[in-house]
């Protein structure tokens, strides 16, 4: 990938104020654009030190940390001896340093002072946090995000700070792929999403299908791993294997699996390395479900019929559901997974699709927990594939 000036680039470079507001639509060349003009700052500046902060490590490692390499590396910049793989900063030949760090609760915020600050998607952190960030920060502060909510910026910096303020959308970005552009567009039926994603512009995502799940840091000790659940995928789609921990009433999810082009055996090799557990998998596929269980896997098909879907969706939706921080995947489709809506904005009784294999691995494994009747029911319709093994007993939420 060759990363290009854009015009997303240049219209971030005509900001003159200390305080830089980016919000912007999907695709837009927010992040890049901003790393971009940060790295072209720490080249032609002595002893700058600059901090690239967002909600987690594992956001960071997945999104900026990953773009900056890919940035230095296209451009023949990048030095193996100038990056702090342990502490996650670049030394540049200018004695600029350029940190990335993770700050998901309020003492990390009491660190160092710095002489810039990149807050990525700033919705995800709290202002108490952003507030003592931007009390550290001497110089430049930039800020971007998408507008799927009202957040601290419109009730803290907009008419109280001085600030520039702009909205990119898909179109600034001229180096993104026809067919990443062709997929944005073909969700403009959805307005809510299109308001938000494709034109950049403040909408509350009524839409959502899920709300008010935890970010937590680890599964705690005496979490107890309930099921698996998984999604098949291969060329187009990702493969999502999700795993279901029962902890202190509610449930823990844990990203195992998001990856293309696995194969099944590739896929029951993750499964050995996994603690053993029973997996519910898409039942479209059951050659995969019994290639996989004759590599010594208990993997059944999900139970699929008249509005499974919706049912399915309702029971994780009466859960308290917490999501380890390093699901990346898993929170990326939670924050995005919405209803469709027809061409008056109604929302309809059916999900979008595209960004939902994760969504659909967890759907399969919660909604196995309700009814006894389940495992019978799988046994009529050919899709019970456990080894010989007794019918296990399945968990009830009670």
């Amino acid at each position: 990938m060759s990363y290009q000036i854009t015009t997303a680039t240049t219209k971030l470079l005509a900001l003159k104020k200390r305080i830089k507001c980016v919000c912007g639509g999907t695709s837009a060349s927010k992040t890049i654009s901003i790393l971009m003009i940060l790295i072209d700052k720490a080249q032609s500046n002595q002893n700058l030190t600059i901090d690239i902060v967002s909600e987690s490590f594992p956001h960071l490692e997945a999104g900026a940390i990953k773009d900056f390499k890919s940035i230095m590396i296209d451009r023949g910049y990048w030095d193996d001896n100038r990056w702090n793989e342990t502490k996650h900063f670049y030394k540049f030949e200018t004695g600029s340093v350029m940190k990335f760090i993770s700050v998901d609760d309020f003492g990390k915020a009491h660190g160092p002072r710095r002489d810039i600050l990149f807050i990525n998607e700033g919705p995800n952190l709290d202002w108490i946090i952003v507030e003592q960030l931007i009390q550290r920060t001497s110089g430049d502060i930039w800020i971007d995000w998408n507008p799927s909510s009202e957040f601290w910026y419109y009730t803290e910096i907009k008419g109280k700070l001085d600030h520039d303020f702009i909205t990119l959308t898909y179109l600034d970005n001229e180096g993104l792929p026809q067919t990443v552009k062709e997929f944005i567009e073909s969700r403009k039926e959805n307005k809510r999403w299109w308001t938000v994603y494709g034109l950049g512009q403040l909408g509350e995502v009524e839409g959502k299908i899920y709300k008010d799940w935890q970010i937590i840091d680890e599964i705690p000790h005496e979490a107890r791993l309930e099921r698996r659940g998984m999604d098949f995928g291969y060329s187009n789609d990702p493969t999502a294997i999700v795993d279901i921990y029962k902890y202190n009433g509610g449930f823990i999810l844990d990203e195992v699996t998001y990856q293309k082009g696995l194969s099944n055996k590739q896929i029951a090799d993750i499964l050995t390395s996994q603690e053993k557990i029973l997996t519910i998998a898409d039942s479209a596929e059951p050659k995969s479900i019994d290639e996989l269980c004759s590599y010594g896997h208990n993997v059944i098909g999900a139970l699929k019929g008249a509005d499974s879907i919706r049912q399915g969706i309702q029971v994780v939706q009466d859960q308290r559901i917490s999501v380890t921080k390093r699901s990346l995947n898993i929170i990326k489709e939670y924050r995005n997974y919405m209803w469709k809506t027809d061409k008056n904005g109604k929302i309809l009784n059916e999900p979008e699709s595209g960004l939902d294999h994760a969504m659909d691995a967890i759907r399969y494994a919660m909604a196995s927990f309700v009814p006894v009747s389940f495992y019978r029911e799988q046994k009529k319709i050919g899709l019970l594939y456990l080894n010989n093994e007794p019918e296990p007993k399945p968990t009830s939420y009670e």
